[in-house]
């Protein structure tokens, strides 16, 4: 008993070493005083010793421990030891008994549920009882453009929010989220999927106000607006697929039966400012649609200087950049631009990289950018250009990790580049692939995109074309 008594005091010893050196600093050893201890006599009939330790904690909150070593073994006094040092404090501790053991997950969390869920409840009760009227605006602005399909279907008066001026005004100072994308599938074209790209998640809805009977495409956007064509080249719609805001364009004076490319800009920074539209065909004609005027007008011919017929991609969107549209060529390859503003249209030739496939242009920063598939042999990549203003060229900036790049070799891939600003959904395919990739061109980040299924539906969907838009919960058409 003497030597486990010794060996005791050696553990202690170094147990507050230990926590001078990693703990909450003890007071040193001498100042652990001993209280009492008492030694009995051994009598004639070899009763165990009896011994009483208490020690007093000086300058740990004022807290006692009592080992009591009359009972036991050496090993319980120990773990008794262990146990408080764990805690990084001594805690009262009852003579002999062990620490208590540590429930199973289930039952903490169950506990937990039991213990605190009414509790919870009537707390949210009151924090929103006494909630002021005049910040539900406010908070609602700010929460994530997702929650917004179903704080809508709360109450009317929630609903009502999307008509208020105060809450547009609270939505203004609300900085831009992530672009999402609207898509059409091959398998589904007659309904849409929005990818939101913050949280990896893909979006149903439906919008009950665009025609059933026909097929119709979205083939621009701006803020927070999307504009639909139905695959006749006649009708067009303009949406904003978060609030179902329609409108049905007037019929154009002009009647078209060629395939068109349409541009979209904003009038001012803000959606509520109105909206342009252009459609223009590779024969030249062109025509503006103004939202604040809601009529199409023609505002003069295509400049003889550019080469008819135009030749467009129509694969590649049009990017509005400063109130211009830059549309992409191939014969001659380059850009024809149109300026909103101004109506002034111009040319821009520059040759294409070599091997290049599935040419797509982008903006990021006012800069523009090129997208594109580079086949060498049997082996393919995304890779990205910028164009350079000085000298009219373009060079490259990135390309697709090479480890992304092997499930592409040996197969006649096609890409469909979904968005232009400053971040890109790229549709990669083949007969044995299907792939979607996020491009940042800020960050230079690429992401894997998880697969477009339908409701309740395992096969994943083969984006066929769409677009990027803001989502905006007061863009109106």
């Amino acid at each position: 008993m003497e030597e486990e008594l010794a060996m005791l005091r050696q553990f202690i010893g170094q147990l507050v070493d230990l926590f001078n050196l990693y703990g909450s600093p003890l007071p040193p050893f001498d100042s652990l005083q001993l209280l009492h201890f008492h030694n009995q006599q051994q009598n004639n009939n070899n009763n165990n010793n009896n011994r009483s330790l208490c020690l007093e904690l000086l300058g740990c909150q004022s807290r006692w421990c009592v080992l009591n070593l009359d009972d036991g073994s050496a090993d319980d006094y120990c773990s008794l030891v262990m146990a408080a040092g764990k805690s990084r404090r001594f805690k009262m501790l009852e003579p002999g008994k062990p620490p208590a053991s540590k429930k199973p997950r289930k039952e903490r969390n169950r506990g937990k549920s039991l213990g605190t869920s009414s509790s919870n409840e009537v707390m949210q009760q009151e924090i929103w009882k006494e909630f002021p009227e005049d910040l539900f605006e406010a908070v609602i602005a700010r929460l994530p453009i997702a929650t917004f399909f179903r704080f809508r279907s709360v109450c009317q008066k929630w609903n009502s929010l999307l008509d208020s001026q105060s809450f547009s005004q609270h939505c203004a100072q609300v900085p831009q989220a992530n672009p999402w994308f609207y898509t059409i599938t091959h398998e589904n074209v007659n309904s849409g999927a929005m990818y939101d790209p913050s949280l990896k998640k893909w979006h149903h809805p439906t919008i009950s106000y665009l025609p059933t009977k026909m097929i119709v495409l979205p083939v621009a956007s701006a803020g927070g607006l999307v504009c639909f064509l139905d695959i006749g080249h006649r009708n067009f719609y303009v949406c904003n697929p978060l609030t179902q805001s329609f409108k049905e364009l007037p019929p154009r004076s002009v009647n078209v039966w060629s395939r068109v490319a349409v541009g979209m800009t904003l009038n001012s920074s803000a959606a509520s400012g109105g909206y342009k539209i252009l459609w223009v065909c590779c024969d030249g004609e062109y025509e503006v649609y103004d939202s604040l005027k809601n009529s199409w007008t023609r505002p003069g011919s295509m400049p003889s200087f550019i080469k008819l017929p135009l030749s467009l991609n129509f694969r590649s969107q049009a990017v509005s950049l400063g109130g211009t549209l830059y549309f992409m060529r191939s014969d001659p390859e380059g850009i024809v631009s149109y300026d909103m503003v101004t109506g002034v249209w111009k040319q821009f030739v520059m040759p294409a990289p070599l091997h290049l496939s599935d040419p797509t242009l982008a903006e990021c920063g006012g800069r523009i950018m090129l997208v594109g598939l580079l086949t060498k042999n049997a082996a393919t990549c995304v890779c990205i250009w910028e164009l350079q203003k000085m000298t009219l060229l373009w060079k490259e900036v990135d390309r697709m990790p090479n480890i992304w790049c092997l499930d592409f070799y040996g197969k006649h891939v096609r890409m469909t580049c979904l968005g232009n600003t400053g971040l890109l959904m790229l549709s990669l395919r083949s007969r044995q692939m299907n792939r979607l990739v996020s491009y940042n061109v800020v960050s230079r980040e690429w992401l894997k995109v998880p697969g477009c299924l339908v409701p309740r539906g395992k096969k994943r969907q083969w984006i066929a074309c769409g677009t990027a838009f803001n989502p905006c919960l007061t863009a109106t058409t």
